[in-house]
């Protein structure tokens, strides 16, 4: 799901950025030096080792944040109930979050861009833990939306930090692996950390659901102090970026805007569909009500089919997979939108579908910690989580507008539409990398 990183992607740290270095030299991550704000005992430097345990604790620590973000969704009833709000007042809870995730994503990784990687994991994860812990003790819902806004706080962090983090423990040849492996647990948050979370909570009650992931969270930190090799923090070429004090603008930050735009429209596309898809199940479909968990769970487990190939069989070559991946799912809604091939045929395009979006995700993280210099991999990776996250909201927001001007079956076809959007979006920035690189 990768490619090895470009040379202009492998420049010096120290600002410059002028000729493109060699490719053995491009294929060597940055040391951490005092200057840079590394860990004292300096990053983990590719040396053929695979760093399996290092990468399972970022996806344990992925696996726990979603879990967490999305707790408020299968906890409506007894939070409503508990706080006495309506329903959609506890929705917003995850709203909030992510609508903060958006906002100050980008510009905290600014502030911290000198601080050591592995510390400012360490911070966020032992601040989301806290988040989840307090959330349990708080009584008024007030108190409990503040929180929750400095959460998304740390969850933009988080989400920013730990692609770039995997990318880094490893060749760029690997990243694409080491992204699978680390993203692995997002996609086990949504088939089995959510449903055990709402399983949980209505035996023993919200509060303790939002406990126990604060011990967990807390408990995660300590395996990153343990287990997680430390890694330089961004190079000082990262502050020219923003072109200040003279410096000259890092030639991959426009590939990663236009990458970024692609992303937002793709997601934003699944989201269009996605957040309506049981009522587009049974009214479009003609599944019945009592197959629809079914479905679900099918769509699940395809979609860590699909995460399992983009991190083997589609690992080495991102863009060219991420162009088969968009193929794949195009024929997918095609089906679903006109209901050819009969209930076999649908079957085959739903699960078709859920691997094709099982993959891409990690493919476009993949392709955008590669498209972006070393030097702006945090940065780079603030942005990819803003997109994505206005892709989660907006995606939902379009959907309704779109539902209520052309019912549910337009929807397939506006998601065909995004998506190809988003694919011509991830190949202009791939020319416009490859004409930086020149």
């Amino acid at each position: 799901m990768t490619t090895p990183l470009s040379s202009s992607s492998a420049a010096s740290a120290n600002g410059q950025g002028t000729a493109p270095l060699p490719d053995a030299a491009a294929r060597r991550l940055p040391r951490a030096t005092a200057s840079s704000g590394g860990d004292p005992s300096g990053p983990a430097r590719p040396d053929g080792r695979f760093p399996l345990a290092g990468l399972v604790v970022l996806s344990v620590a992925v696996f726990l944040s979603i879990t967490a973000e999305t707790l408020p969704m299968g906890l409506l009833p007894q939070m409503s109930a508990d706080l006495a709000v309506t329903e959609s007042q506890v929705g917003l809870l995850v709203t909030v979050f992510a609508f903060t995730v958006v906002v100050t994503a980008t510009p905290v990784m600014a502030l911290t861009s000198r601080v050591a990687r592995r510390r400012l994991l360490l911070a966020v994860v032992v601040v989301l833990g806290l988040a989840n812990g307090v959330t349990a003790l708080l009584p008024d819902y007030g108190w409990i939306v503040a929180v929750r806004v400095l959460g998304g706080m740390a969850h933009g962090v988080f989400w920013s930090l730990v692609a770039a983090y995997a990318a880094r423990l490893v060749t760029p040849e690997r990243i694409g692996t080491a992204v699978s492996i680390t993203l692995a647990g997002g996609s086990m948050a949504f088939v089995a950390g959510v449903p055990v979370a709402t399983f949980a909570g209505q035996l023993v009650g919200w509060r303790w659901v939002f406990a126990v992931i604060g011990v967990l969270l807390l408990a995660c930190a300590v395996l990153i102090v343990l287990v997680l090799p430390p890694v330089a923090a961004t190079p000082r070429a990262a502050t020219d970026t923003a072109g200040d004090r003279g410096a000259p603008r890092d030639r991959t930050l426009l590939p990663v805007l236009v990458l970024c735009a692609g992303v937002a429209a793709a997601i934003v596309g699944h989201y269009v569909l996605y957040t309506y898809i049981v009522p587009f199940l049974t009214a479009e479909l003609g599944v019945p009500d009592s197959q629809i968990s079914l479905w679900l769970l099918g769509y699940g487990v395809a979609g860590l089919l699909g995460l399992a190939l983009s991190g083997t069989v589609l690992a080495r070559r991102p863009l060219r997979g991420i162009v088969v991946v968009a193929a794949a799912m195009a024929l997918g809604l095609v089906v679903l939108a006109t209901g050819l091939g009969g209930t076999l045929g649908t079957v085959l395009a739903f699960g078709l579908w859920a691997v094709g979006f099982g993959a891409l995700p990690p493919m476009l993280q993949t392709r955008m910690l590669t498209t972006s210099s070393d030097a702006m991999r945090d940065i780079a990776s603030a942005f990819y989580t803003s997109a994505f996250n206005i892709g989660i909201g907006g995606g939902a927001l379009v959907g309704s507008l779109i539902l209520a001007g052309g019912g549910l079956a337009a929807l397939p076809w506006s998601y065909l539409l995004l998506l190809l959007i988003g694919v011509g979006c991830v190949v202009v920035s791939a020319v416009l990398a490859a004409r930086r690189r020149a």
